[in-house]
């Protein structure tokens, strides 16, 4: 009798509360809208009434976590458009070249090869509006190059050919151009496949799956998926793609946010079976590894279903839910931490506020020499956790960490490479070798394997990038020169391959040379692969029951 009083009691109070805080609300909403009548209608200049909103929007969101942010309607289309699996476009990938839109390669079956164009063209203009000559940012290039499906981009093209130059109109028709997440899917050698995922979109699972249906058929038995420099995207992408890599029903990732309202991801719960749930399984991943990409490793190591190889990953564990405004800008706003399987929290310290000091995380890491020796590696013993399986010692609060740590080698990185980057040598001088020489390099090299295996960057290229460097004003030095050389060489042939065939050879050549592919690719056929799903990883650490996690 007494414990239903106390309950019948409780709930007046309970609704006092409720409605004292929905007052309070409203006290706090009408001060916000007064406060921007005033300044639009008494202030001493004319406001931007828009940038002030959008200003008192950024203002607040500034004094929360370091991810939720605000875009307007040109940066939330930006964002978009990469993980939604396709836009309205010509069709074609592009570089710039002193001041000229220069046509990389059209898409296959796309747009623009359908109307003619080919790479190595150059757009000068489109649709009366000047490409040529005039700086602009890639951003406003695609404004004028992409369209609603069904429209009409008058192009003007400068082509050259046999020792003569042409101008050339066409008349494109933009259709749907898919964006993929997948950089290359290939057979490093004749059982091992390789899978590089650029980012989690609305396709990328898709895209996994075919990647994984195609390799096997060329013999996969083990696979290497390169997760590095991936900045996340969608959940959801990162559940789907486990699916295929973990037993059905199987928990992905789990989030809370509000009042610790837990929602559960599992792997997909019907009857067919994963495409690849068995054979060796290496991730390749560094601090620029983030968010999605961080789900995905986190969830293959705590089930101990393959083995982490690179160093500690981004740290960010914090789910964003996109609120749209009637204006199409956008309010990414922070609702709940994920947490892997074992109960990991991966999320990085941050202060509230404070967004310098977050962004300075990964050059700290640099500074204090994370990067480059393991042992000044700082675990947070308060967040050790254990595998769901074999009971190894694992870490949150900061990433994930990696069951093999491979150094940071910046031995060939010298100042002189870095202002030829910075200044778009390298870039602009590959543009123009392959627009002298793509016929020729297409009768020279009968396909990508062949241009792999027997095209080399030479010293007289080496002296021309080092001309054209001095014309940009770069200072020369010898010692650098040659200590950067072998990374010059690798970018020239990489960026070369892929202008000439296709995007995989631009990865099968930096993974010749990546220290982290190399290892990756040494542990899967080592003996030392079983060895890290069993033991600790931690230097000293001694495993434990992993009772109660998940």
């Amino acid at each position: 009798m007494k414990k239903t009083l106390i309950i019948a009691a409780a709930v007046p109070v309970i609704s006092a509360i409720a409605a004292i805080a929905a007052s309070n609300r409203q006290v706090q909403l009408s001060k916000l809208r007064m406060a921007e009548q005033a300044i639009s209608q008494l202030y001493v200049d004319t406001v931007n009434e828009e940038k002030l909103v959008e200003d008192a929007i950024k203002g607040m969101l500034e004094g929360l976590d370091p991810h939720s942010a605000y875009s307007n309607v040109e940066e939330t289309r930006e964002l978009n458009e990469p993980l939604e699996g396709n836009f309205s476009g010509i069709g074609i990938s592009f570089n710039m070249s002193k001041d000229t839109v220069y046509v990389i390669q059209t898409i296959a079956g796309g747009p623009s090869e359908k109307a003619g164009i080919l790479a190595g063209d150059r757009i000068i203009s489109a649709n009366d509006t000047v490409l040529a000559g005039v700086r602009m940012k890639r951003s406003e290039i695609m404004k004028h190059l992409r369209g609603p499906k069904g429209t009409k981009a008058r192009l003007k093209v400068l082509r050259r050919s046999a020792g003569n130059t042409d101008t050339i109109d066409f008349t494109v028709t933009r259709d749907e151009i898919p964006i993929y997440s997948i950089d290359a899917a290939y057979m490093v050698d004749p059982t091992t496949g390789y899978i590089r995922v650029n980012k989690f979109a609305a396709e990328t699972a898709s895209e996994f799956r075919d990647a994984l249906k195609k390799l096997r058929k060329q013999g996969m038995k083990d696979l290497i998926l390169d997760l590095v420099e991936n900045g996340g995207g969608y959940l959801n992408a990162s559940v789907e793609l486990l699916s295929e890599l973990l037993p059905p029903r199987q928990l992905a990732v789990y989030t809370e946010g509000t009042a610790s309202t837990r929602y559960n991801h599992y792997t997909r719960p019907d009857s067919r079976f994963p495409l690849f749930e068995d054979g060796r399984l290496v991730v390749m991943a560094n601090q620029y590894s983030a968010s999605a990409a961080e789900i995905t490793a986190g969830a293959i190591q705590d089930y101990d279903r393959g083995v982490i190889v690179g160093r500690r990953t981004f740290g960010k564990g914090l789910v964003q839910r996109p609120i749209p405004f009637p204006d199409g800008s956008m309010m990414r706003l922070t609702v709940a931490h994920y947490y892997t399987p074992s109960g990991r929290d991966i999320q990085k310290p941050y202060v509230k506020g404070d967004a310098e000091k977050y962004d300075s995380d990964i050059m700290d890491r640099y500074n204090g020499g994370e990067l480059m020796h393991e042992d000044s590696v700082k675990y947070d013993e308060t967040k050790r956790r254990y595998t769901l399986n074999n009971a190894r010692t694992i870490y949150g609060g900061g990433g994930i960490y990696p069951d093999i740590f491979v150094p940071l080698d910046t031995t060939e990185y010298t100042k002189y490479y870095r202002d030829l980057v910075a200044k778009g040598v390298i870039n602009s001088y590959t543009i123009d070798y392959v627009d002298a020489n793509r016929k020729q390099l297409k009768k020279l090299y009968k396909n990508s394997q062949d241009f792999l295996n027997r095209f080399e960057v030479t010293d007289e290229m080496i002296a021309d990038l080092k001309a054209r460097g001095d014309k940009e004003q770069v200072k020369f030095s010898e010692e650098e020169q040659q200590r950067s050389r072998p990374l010059m060489a690798m970018i020239i042939k990489g960026l070369i391959g892929r202008d000439v065939f296709e995007e995989e050879v631009y990865w099968r050549v930096i993974n010749a040379h990546d220290p982290i592919f190399k290892k990756a690719l040494e542990i899967i056929h080592s003996p030392e692969y079983e060895t890290k799903l069993i033991e600790s990883h931690t230097p000293g650490s001694t495993a434990k029951p992993a009772s109660g996690a998940n």
